[in-house]
């Protein structure tokens, strides 16, 4: 896949707005690393507790096996947001300017 970045100021050159790009890319890329650990830690602190994968756990949660305890909203919570967050780690990382 082929982006094209465009600019509503031709007064800067090709090389600062690319370095401008690839700066934000890469922060957001750090950002998103950041969150995806933080819920992969929530998840992994949920798996010691319950001696389950998250895996596991989000295939009974959805088929309603396992109740209505909070504590289950919050382990699909972070499992829910370690996804999000690892597809736009890997999106972000693998990107190129």
């Amino acid at each position: 896949m082929n982006l094209s970045v465009r600019t509503k100021s031709s007064r800067y050159e090709k090389g600062s707005i690319r370095n401008a790009v690839s700066f934000a890319l890469n922060s957001a890329a750090s950002n998103a690393r950041q969150r995806l650990a933080h819920y992969d830690s929530i998840c992994k602190r949920f798996e010691k507790k319950y001696k389950m994968s998250s895996a596991k756990f989000m295939e009974q949660f959805e088929s309603g096996k396992l109740g209505d305890e909070q504590e289950f909203f919050d382990w699909y919570a972070a499992v829910r947001g370690s996804m999000l967050w690892r597809e736009r780690y890997e999106i972000l990382s693998g990107v190129s300017v």
